[in-house]
């Protein structure tokens, strides 16, 4: 173990061992990587931003959307040279649609105008 690495070792309840050990698993990295990322992700970007106006969105979707998605991603990261997330895949998908309906917004009240 590294020298700046400690052990952390708790119980827990069997579905929610098999559920993290499968998204673990699907994720494609190592359980000491995985954990340290969730963990990681929690104290950084959890309760401290959305005091700073952050919020969460969860949803799910379809088995073999997810695939194609993931599939997606993995060519993404490829032809750019650097990992794409999903969130920074979906937040992408986001910014655009606003960016998008706000510049149709401004385009109808400005015909209004004239």
């Amino acid at each position: 173990m590294a020298e700046n690495q400690k052990n952390l070792c708790a119980m827990i309840p069997a579905e929610l061992h098999s559920r993290v050990r499968a998204a673990q698993e699907q994720a494609g990295m190592t359980l000491s990587a995985y954990i340290t990322e969730l963990l990681t992700n929690y104290y950084e970007e959890g309760t401290e931003k959305m005091e700073k106006g952050i919020r969460t969105m969860a949803f799910q979707i379809p088995e073999e959307m997810f695939q194609r998605l993931k599939k997606l991603l993995e060519q993404e990261s490829i032809r750019t040279g650097k990992k794409v997330s999903q969130k920074e895949f979906v937040l992408g998908l986001i910014q655009r649609a606003l960016d998008e309906a706000e510049q149709r917004e401004a385009v109808g009240h400005g015909a209004d105008l004239g």
